[in-house]
């Protein structure tokens, strides 16, 4: 489709003006500007500044600027800016998702839920964030005369590596706790996704974000990425397993710390108990959710031999029942979207084509739908896939599954285990103590017992992240706030009982250290 000739159709709240404004917050000198265009039709809705090296060495230097007073505010005066943060976020919440679906192209149900996700982070850590970052006092080797102090201190200016699948939640819910924290940032948005990116960081800065302490860079990933790194005292990632491995090397160099949430070949388990009705909608949510470009979504369904044919009978009425529901409008009428780009789109199919060409059946779907839009593909459901295919073991991120047949539980255990990855694992069952045992067994950091991978990302409370070539460190919980701190332990000592005392044989001060352990033992007091 010629971009040049097609008309785009964006909503009314988002103007020419907006689109100015925002790509005029990107740290950029005079590179060639990138051209975003809207994912429904093709057609160019605007251009977006490129940083170069010296771009990003100026953004970190107004970030640490920043970040020396901001980080000197108390906590409760830095939360304030985020109780104000919380409600324009959900006030904008309807252009948050139009500048989403712009760029993505999802379908407006789960663009709105993203735009939602960061609200629920920031309210987790209003809550929590005095308690985990406050110092804590702790004993220290001599009971009385000492003590050791536990503080979280800032560790500066964070790199955030936002996706393009979910760009509005994960640029800013990974920035906000850094933030909150006390560092400031540089934040590296797709290209194809960054105007709902910058409209969250717009968003913060009118809740009374210092000026500055948010940056943001755009470029692509080579070009970018080492000066982003080179300049950071902590890496945030979030995309491919074969990216995340060149981020956290080059971490790795600096003797900086990195979280990396990367790759997935997700597993869901139907026992033979399950209760069908339950399963069917969660497994098509957990499969065809954002076309199925979201790192915890479902791509191998393995379901016990005496629920296989039923399940899949169902399966492929509910996938056909979403391809009668795609469309490209900014309202709430279809329930499938578009996947992001034509090569994206051209990559799934790819996949496709290759099962299809080595003996795999195509159930449903398997078509692209230009009659909709560039980058549509339909939902798709495959059986008979074998090893040798490329779906069989790499993420396709897109909307297909392989469905599978297993004689019993160790068998799923087994095939569900049998990945280079371990981000989600789905288990059915109407029996909770069984799913639990086979969760027990299976290597994802994400395990979710009837559902497909909302309950865990949802549950801010808990750390999320991903085992195996899927991922190091994680988002969410308490640790996602203090992975974004140093931390420091100030020891006191009121007495001078620890060093070795004049006149007195060494062989004597070791008794007197030994009968000391074994007391605070016996007495508890270490």
């Amino acid at each position: 489709m010629n971009t040049t000739e097609t008309q785009a159709t964006l909503p009314a709240r988002i103007t020419p003006e907006l689109i100015d404004r925002l790509t005029a917050m990107v740290a950029a000198s005079d590179a060639d500007p990138y051209q975003m265009i809207e994912v429904y039709t093709g057609a160019v809705v605007g251009t977006l500044p490129q940083s170069r090296p010296a771009d990003i060495t100026t953004a970190y230097a107004k970030a640490r600027a920043a970040q020396r007073e901001w980080a000197a505010w108390p906590l409760k005066r830095r939360l304030e800016v985020f109780e104000r943060a919380h409600a324009l976020l959900l006030a904008e919440c309807e252009t948050t998702a139009d500048l989403i679906q712009i760029g993505c192209g999802k379908a407006r149900r789960m663009a709105v839920e993203e735009s939602c996700d960061v609200p629920m982070v920031i309210s987790h850590y209003l809550k929590t964030a005095r308690k985990v970052l406050r110092p804590k006092r702790r004993g220290g080797p001599m009971p009385v005369v000492t003590s050791s102090t536990e503080e979280h201190r800032p560790k500066g200016v964070v790199a955030v590596f936002a996706p393009w699948n979910f760009p509005f939640a994960i640029a800013l819910s990974d920035s906000v706790p850094a933030l909150i924290a006390g560092n400031g940032v540089v934040l590296k948005p797709d290209n194809k996704t960054a105007l709902c990116a910058l409209f969250g960081v717009e968003l913060l800065y009118r809740a009374g974000l210092p000026e500055g302490l948010l940056q943001v860079v755009c470029g692509e990933g080579p070009e970018v990425g080492p000066a982003l790194i080179d300049n950071a005292d902590f890496v945030m990632f979030t995309g491919s397993t074969a990216t995340g491995r060149i981020v956290g090397e080059a971490a790795g160099r600096n003797l900086i710390g990195c979280s990396l949430e990367l790759g997935g070949k997700n597993p869901l388990i139907v026992c033979a108990d399950a209760d069908l009705d339950a399963v069917i909608p969660g497994a098509a949510f957990a499969v065809f959710a954002n076309s199925g470009q979201a790192c915890m979504h479902i791509e191998r369904i393995y379901v016990h031999e005496s629920r296989y044919d039923e399940f899949v009978r169902r399966f492929v009425a509910a996938a056909e029942e979403l391809n009668a529901k795609i469309g490209a409008t900014y309202d709430y009428t279809p329930e499938f979207g578009s996947l992001v780009s034509v090569p994206h789109m051209e990559r799934v199919a790819a996949h496709i084509e290759d099962a299809r060409a080595h003996g795999a059946t195509v159930l449903t779907g398997g078509k692209p739908r230009p009659d909709i839009g560039p980058a549509f593909y339909e939902a798709t459901v495959l059986t008979e896939v074998t090893p040798e295919m490329t779906h069989a073991t790499v993420e396709t991120f897109g909307p297909v599954a392989a469905v599978y047949k297993f004689a019993d539980d160790q068998e799923a255990i087994r095939l569900a285990n049998d990945t280079d990855y371990g981000l989600n694992a789905s288990v059915w069952s109407s029996d909770l103590a069984h799913a639990r045992r086979i969760a027990a067994q299976l290597e994802a950091g994400n395990i979710n017992i009837n559902d497909g991978f909302v309950t865990t990302y949802a549950a801010k409370a808990t750390p999320s992240g991903g085992v195996k070539n899927s991922g190091v460190g994680a988002r969410h919980g308490d640790h996602g706030l203090l992975k974004y701190t140093d931390t420091i332990n100030v020891g006191v000592q009121k007495r001078q009982i620890m060093a070795a005392r004049d006149g007195m044989p060494y062989q004597k001060q070791l008794q007197i250290t030994l009968a000391s352990l074994r007391l605070m033992r016996r007495t508890r007091l270490r």
